[in-house]
């Protein structure tokens, strides 16, 4: 079973993310081991989330999120009150009438 690869927006999405957590990197004058090793990564890992590579676990760019102390707002977006198409779509399959429950 192949892989397809990730499209051409999340690609350009992570890279994006990589770039700027190098750049949040850099702002903190933090060099990459130092990073890597609070995210408790490896360096060459690190330089694969800064180019965003996206083979790279989610869990990995998490840890170099905590690490620069750039706070966990990213864990919100995919909350139920941030989701107004999910919830659209939730309410028009709401039942029309409420029905008694048989014993």
């Amino acid at each position: 079973m192949s892989k397809r690869p990730p499209s051409i927006s999340v690609r350009r999405g992570l890279r994006k993310l990589g770039d700027d957590l190098r750049k949040a990197r850099l702002r903190r004058r933090l060099k990459m081991t130092v990073v890597a090793d609070r995210a408790g990564i490896s360096r060459e890992t690190l330089a694969k989330i800064q180019k965003g590579d996206p083979g790279v676990s989610m869990g990995n760019y998490a840890g170099v999120i905590f690490a620069l102390g750039l706070g966990t707002q990213w864990m919100e977006f995919a909350d139920i009150r941030n989701d107004p198409a999910g919830l659209a779509l939730d309410e028009e399959n709401l039942p029309k009438r409420a029905r008694g429950l048989k014993l």
